[in-house]
């Protein structure tokens, strides 16, 4: 089966910072997506949606301390769904996106997508972040 997203957005937060029992380190943030798209009258309208981001391992150690609110990226993963009960018995569900691949776009202020160079603005090597490690699940 497939389960591949591919995303462009903007940091709603900065990145929160946690560690799983394991000593794996765990990344979570969110990014605001915006669709343009004509309505049923021929008007363009745009409407943004917000998703959630989890990373792991070396690629949640360079985000958590390299990307902060504002900053456009590119991010590449692929869907998770977690499901608990709420302790009012009633099952509950959330969607989100592990990601695997993440590339700096633009930083906090730029208006215009652009490509830049990761490690000039991040001191990374490599052209992005990029996780080579199995995630914890």
């Amino acid at each position: 089966m497939l389960n591949r997203v591919m995303l462009i957005g903007r940091l709603t937060r900065d990145p929160e910072v946690r560690f799983l029992p394991s000593g794996m380190q765990a990344t979570s943030f969110s990014v605001a997506v915006n669709r343009k798209f004509k309505d049923k009258n021929g008007e363009w309208r745009e409407e943004t949606s917000f998703f959630d981001i989890e990373s792991y391992g070396k690629l949640a150690e360079r985000l958590g301390t390299q990307l902060g609110k504002g900053y456009q990226i590119l991010i590449e993963g692929s869907l998770k769904q977690d499901r608990w009960e709420s302790p009012s018995g009633e099952k509950r569900s959330k969607v989100k996106i592990v990601a695997d691949r993440i590339a700096l776009i633009g930083k906090p202020g730029d208006r215009n997508i652009k490509s830049t160079s990761p490690e000039k603005d991040l001191n990374i090597p490599g052209e992005d972040f990029e996780s080579d490690e199995d995630v914890p699940f």
